[in-house]
């Protein structure tokens, strides 16, 4: 694996730091936890961590309302731990991406604390600033993902700020050469202290329309969360503009050595408008979430539909990006399963054998679902001012570590920051020692993959398969069979060996001629030679 495309070839792991794992009793996940937990990522395989949001926040949105961009909140640790970090897992082949939020700051920023004090103040055309219409109303029709008008007034200058997200949160002016020079910056410090790169939060909504024009309403087509703002962002996000951006901070990133990895949280409408994250010429960003997968039904049809259309219209030096769980989404367990095991399975095999690179997410591995928040528990702002079912805690609670009182995640007398699942009957200590388990199958997958270079890099070609079911082959050599409903199936294939299936009691058996699969069941064949 090339140090240059070791992103290309690996597999990337999500951390949400505040619930991995808490090293001081104080119910909150943080740095030193993950360092006393790099044996597991290095036994289960990961090449990469993006660590959720570590720099200072006031945390009204959990560090995705940043209030300094070149240090470390206190409830995870300092700069030494992080480097510390970042050494320790490099000496085990373990990059170190950071969460890095350019879309807005906090409120508290003082960058924000100076551009409000005044319209003649230094950083007043460093956020999105203008007048109401006649009536006093704000400048347009722009809402906030958070619900609500995307603008709040400011009375002592009798101009209205942006914020797409919460009232706190309010949106920078990517128009302003400063806040491009100021970033690029930001991306030299972390880069000259070794970290690998970055995860960009709202990626594709840094760019505003410079006359502010209304966004158009939405269409049936739309995204799920599209559809519930109402409104198309075509104006307020999504610009083309935003591309001489990363265009600037790819130039900036591959003058390291290695380069610095840009990944980009690129929540766009249409495959086609995804595929112009990655440049004319590989020229932004390296690797760009899709979106269209992870909304897609779990339906063998339905995601290899996506699959096939991303391999079309991606150019050719494109590399895809599959993942299906994180932190504002939730588990994919619950979200795609239902809880169910063998759906897990199946997903975990899909995401590990795609082209492309996997990210899973903390507890992916084991299978962990969603859990419940009561009302008095809920810690996120979206479950605190629309309800707990809309919320994102439930994606978000502690790893289960083992079965004790607290999972191994803290202490049995602290009270973690989000309650705890039943780690009774899902944890890393007990499916560690069973050679069935789910977070077995996942380590073997990984392993398969870094020994494999069909896996690794092959091309994806879809197969011919029956209804409900959906196989491909990558290279020359690999063929991924998989069956996503309830009857028994069988299809044609030429001699093989199954290398890995999802419940395990098939692996080394041999195919010849005809590959049948139970309900919910998947493998990894070799071809014979």
């Amino acid at each position: 694996m090339s140090d240059r495309t070791w992103w290309r070839e690996g597999v990337l792991y999500q951390i949400y730091v505040r619930s991995f794992a808490d090293s001081n009793g104080d119910g909150i996940g943080d740095l030193r936890g993950i360092l006393d937990h790099l044996d597991h990522l290095e036994w289960l395989g990961v090449d990469g961590i993006w660590l959720s949001p570590t720099m200072p926040s006031p945390n009204l949105d959990w560090g995705y309302d940043v209030s300094e961009y070149r240090d470390v909140h206190p409830d995870l640790g300092d700069l030494a731990t992080l480097d510390r970090l970042v050494a320790e897992a490099r000496s085990r082949g373990i990059r170190v991406l950071l969460d890095l939020v350019p879309n807005h700051t906090s409120d508290q920023h003082p960058w924000f604390v100076d551009a409000r004090s005044s319209k003649e103040a230094v950083r007043r055309d460093w956020y999105v600033w203008a007048d109401p219409r006649p009536d006093g109303s704000p400048p347009n029709n722009w809402v906030s993902v958070f619900g609500g008008p995307a603008w709040e007034f400011e009375p002592s200058s009798g101009q209205y700020f942006l914020h797409n997200f919460l009232t706190e949160q309010p949106d920078l002016n990517w128009w302003s050469e400063d806040v491009r020079g100021e970033f690029e910056d930001i991306l030299r410090f972390w880069l000259d202290r070794g970290i690998a790169g970055f995860r960009i939060d709202v990626a594709h909504g840094l760019v505003k329309d410079r006359t502010l024009r209304d966004d158009p309403p939405a269409t049936d087509d739309d995204l799920a969360d599209v559809r519930r703002l109402g409104q198309r962002p075509v104006h307020k996000m999504n610009r083309p503009e935003v591309h001489e951006i990363y265009q600037r901070w790819r130039a900036i990133a591959d003058a390291y050595d290695p380069p610095g990895v840009l990944v980009g949280e690129t929540c766009v409408p249409g495959l086609d408008q995804l595929a112009r994250f990655y440049g004319t010429s590989d020229d932004e960003l390296h690797l760009c979430f899709n979106f269209p997968f992870i909304f897609a039904d779990f339906d063998a049809e339905a995601l290899r539909k996506v699959v096939e259309e991303t391999e079309a219209v991606f150019p050719s030096s494109a590399w895809p990006v599959w993942t299906a769980s994180n932190h504002d989404l939730g588990r994919f367990p619950t979200r795609w399963c239902g809880g169910r095991e063998a759906g897990t399975r199946w997903a975990l095999m899909t995401l590990l054998t795609l082209r492309g690179t996997p990210f899973l997410y903390y507890g992916d591995e084991i299978g962990m679902t969603n859990v419940p928040v009561a009302e008095g528990e809920v810690r996120d702002t979206v479950g605190v001012r629309l309800s707990s079912e809309a919320g994102r805690d439930p994606g978000r609670t502690p790893m289960q570590w083992n079965a004790d009182r607290g999972a191994g995640f803290t202490g049995s007398e602290v009270r973690p920051w989000l309650p705890i699942g039943d780690a009774g009957s899902r944890n890393v200590a007990e499916q560690r020692s069973d050679r069935g388990s789910t977070l077995n199958l996942c380590r073997d997958l990984i392993a398969l993959r870094r020994r494999t270079p069909e896996l690794r890099s092959g091309t994806y070609r879809s197969l011919p398969s029956p209804p409900g079911t959906w196989a491909w082959r990558r290279g020359a050599g690999i063929v991924v069979a998989l069956n996503l409903s309830d009857e028994d199936t069988t299809m044609p294939l030429e001699p093989a060996t199954i290398l890995i299936a999802t419940d395990r009691r098939r692996d080394g058996e041999q195919v010849r001629g005809e590959l049948a699969l139970d309900p919910w069941q998947g493998a990894v064949l070799g071809l014979s030679s």
